[in-house]
């Protein structure tokens, strides 16, 4: 066959599974520009239209149904062959590109990242940390880390571990000055460690208990952007800080924090691995997968 007809045939099935150019681009990885160029193409050489758009819809013709329903079986038998091949490899080389936080590598690190490189030595791994959420398909990674609601809907989500938990703490010469709150509105006669977004607006602390959930914007002088700082500046006595129970474990249990309202504060989904909806995962990013499913089916991540 032609030269590309591969990847013409794999983005004529992409735009009929997902009902238009810009999802399906979304999927294969590239513009919706290129895709639409890529199928025109297709077209021309066939000379026939496989698809009939309007400035609402993308629906295959009947040329076009024809099409998929003879080219569709035959490519994902080749999919399969390719992926089933690529298995035997001995080794995963090249670099895996994670875009994450601060925080989210700080859980992953030890227990999944250090273990991936032991077990595929040929490999290399590059963690870029932001605040702010980025196209990862995009600016180039292989996939992201973020907590599960933080995720673009268009994205293929793995759990990597379990529920976080939020904590408000504070030390305990802190509550011995000014008592401890028992309620979340107590919080407005209290000195808060405010938190400072990637998006420059200023978190509200989060509460839900008996089906009641609502957000306090809490009062407080001292406003920072980092989590080990606010860390630092609950243990030292200068506040209330609104962090995730991981994070705070170590002084919680040596004495030199001390939670409260825990029952305001439930737990949420944790992190998890996203990436774009590639038919064809690379080795490199599915051995991370199984990996990830390894440690969470053995309860070590």
């Amino acid at each position: 066959m032609m030269r590309g007809s591969l990847a013409e045939l794999e983005a004529v099935l992409a735009v009929s599974s997902q009902g238009g150019f810009r999802a399906a681009a979304r999927e294969l990885g590239m513009s919706s520009s290129s895709l639409s160029q890529q199928i025109a193409a297709l077209e021309t050489r066939m000379g026939v239209r496989l698809f009939n758009r309007s400035t609402r819809s993308v629906v295959l013709s009947a040329a076009g149904e024809q099409f998929v329903a003879s080219v569709g079986p035959a490519l994902e038998a080749i999919r399969s062959a390719v992926e089933h091949v690529d298995e035997h490899r001995a080794e995963a080389t090249g670099t895996l590109r994670i875009n994450t936080s601060v925080g989210a590598t700080r859980m992953i690190l030890t227990p999944l990242i250090l273990d991936y490189m032991r077990r595929n030595p040929q490999m290399s791994v590059e963690i870029v940390t932001e605040g702010a959420l980025v196209d990862v398909n995009a600016k180039g990674f292989d996939a992201g880390v973020r907590i599960r609601e933080a995720v673009p809907p268009d994205m293929v989500v793995v759990p990597i571990g379990d529920s976080i938990r939020p904590a408000i703490v504070g030390s305990s010469d802190y509550f011995r000055r000014h008592g401890k709150p028992q309620v979340p509105a107590d919080l407005e006669d209290h000195m808060c460690i405010r938190a400072r977004m990637a998006s420059g607006t200023i978190y509200r602390w989060e509460f839900e208990r008996r089906g009641e959930s609502f957000a306090l914007d809490v009062p407080g002088k001292l406003v920072l952007d980092d989590s080990d700082l606010m860390l630092r500046a609950a243990c030292d006595g200068a506040g209330l800080a609104y962090l995730n129970e991981w994070q705070v474990g170590d002084d919680v249990a040596a004495g030199r924090l001390e939670q409260v309202l825990s029952d305001w504060t439930p737990p949420y989904p944790g992190l998890c691995l996203y990436y774009p909806g590639r038919r064809n995962i690379p080795a490199k990013l599915r051995r991370f997968i199984d990996l990830i499913k390894e440690l969470r089916a053995k309860g070590t991540t």
